[in-house]
Parts: C-alpha cells; structure tokens; sequence
C-alpha cells in the first residue's frame, strides 16, 4: 500500500516513520521545491496525509483529485470547511512533538476514523476517537493561540496558575467549539486538553513567542509561530467567537501588539 505524505517537515517525516514501520511505501511532496512532482508523488497513492503548513493547505488542496483518501494532519486550520468537496476525508490530531514521535516515546492521537487506528498502530501510540473532525481541527488551531497567551502570562508548568489556566481554557474551548457546529466534548480529548497542555510550555515555539513578549513587547520571533496566523485569521472573523470566551477576546484584543 502506498501512502503519499505532502509536507516533509519535522512532523510529516515523523508520522512518515511510524508508517514506514508498518510497511507501508512512503512517498514525500514537500510544497516548498514546487509542484512539479506532486503528480508523481501521488500516482497510485491508497491514502495522502496532509502535514504541510497551515498557510500553504489552500495553494495545495485545488491540485488535489477529490476522490482521494484524504488525512489531515496539518494543525491551525479553523474547521473542516476547505474538505467538504473531498468525498473520503478523515483527521489525526494530538500532542507530540516530532522529536519524540521519532525517539518512539509514548504519543497520543486523537483520530476521525478506525483506518488511521489501523495505519498508524504502534506501541506507544495510544488513539481514542471522535466523528467530530470539525472539532478536532479547531482544537488544533486554538490550542496554538491560548499558548501564546501562557507565555506572555509568564505561567509556569503544574503550578496552581497553569493548572486554572487549563481548566479555563478548555471550559471556554467548549463554548467556541459549540458555537461553531462542532462538539464541545471534543475539547476533552487528547486533541484538546492534552496538546493544550504539551503547547503551553517549553518547547512550544508558541508558548516561547509569548514569553518572548512577555520581556519584550517589540519582539519579533525569526521562527514559524501558528498561532500567530491563527490569531489574524480570528481577528478577520474567520469563526464565531461566543460572548463568553473572554480569554480569547482578551487574547484578540492584546495581539494587534505583536508583530
């Protein structure tokens, strides 16, 4: 079975590994060297897992044939609304950093459907599951902005602050995720509570831009930070922002700061 994995980063090359040990043929698109290859790439491909950039999924998507068998592993995207022209479209989320997907330590999944139970099989990975891959997106991409907002509070992992953050954050996460058609339990899943805790700390490069601000409110990161993009696309009115999520409002209205 041959799977075509298109973005071949740090997380695509580390889910890449974890099917590679399952045997299956590997194949890598990276958009950044061009589209000149893509078709090879996907010629004959059984599944394709999307792991590039947020920002680069919608350049991609419209040279995708829409009856693949699509898995969506890129993270920052607002909901399912860029897949509903794909008829087979299926989401794998959760926290992980790349680094120790790779090193095989013990990683959780949140997944859309059993293929990606089976495909992804390994022994220290561990999956519970949601038909919910609106929800599942969202967390995705919100997780990333309330990190951000960790560090500029300056709050330090398992302290009683960072415990009452958590817990805010994912009552209000409910909230948006619902106001929004998705599922609110979705924020209680390992795509929700448990990578918002892995990203609201070192070495989140979100949570490191935040602390950043935090000592300097000029700073400007040389890094990638999803949740910056995130956050403009929030500010645009991309999704509905319920009246009560005054986290995110405050978030929202501080961020017109950062460059």
């Amino acid at each position: 079975m041959k799977i075509a994995i298109l973005g071949a980063g740090a997380f695509g090359t580390a889910l890449g590994g974890i099917l590679a040990d399952n045997h299956y043929d590997i194949d890598y698109y990276d958009p950044k060297f061009g589209k000149e290859n893509l078709s090879d790439v996907l010629n004959g491909a059984d599944y394709v897992v999307l792991c590039a950039p947020s920002n680069a999924v919608s350049n991609i998507l419209p040279l995708l044939p829409k009856d693949i068998s699509l898995i969506i592993a890129t993270k920052g995207l607002f909901g399912d609304k860029l897949f509903h022209d794909f008829k087979d479209y299926m989401v794998l989320s959760g926290p992980g950093f790349a680094n120790d997907i790779k090193a095989k330590k013990e990683t959780k999944f949140t997944v859309t459907d059993d293929r990606l139970v089976k495909l992804f099989k390994a022994k220290y990975i561990v999956f519970d599951q949601t038909d919910d891959k609106n929800g599942v997106l969202m967390c995705g991409a919100l997780k990333n902005v309330y990190a951000i907002w960790a560090g500029v509070l300056g709050l330090k992992r398992d302290t009683a602050k960072w415990k009452k953050y958590i817990n805010d954050v994912v009552k209000e996460m409910r909230d948006v995720l619902a106001a929004n058609g998705a599922k609110g339990d979705t924020a209680g899943l390992v795509c929700g509570i448990s990578d918002l805790k892995l990203t609201c700390d070192y070495p989140s490069r979100n949570y490191e831009f935040g602390d950043n601000l935090r000592l300097d409110p000029n700073f400007v990161s040389q890094k990638t930070v999803e949740g910056l993009s995130a956050l403009r696309r929030l500010e645009s009115g991309e999704i509905k922002i319920p009246s009560k999520a005054n986290i995110l409002k405050k978030i929202i209205k501080e961020s017109y700061k950062w460059n």
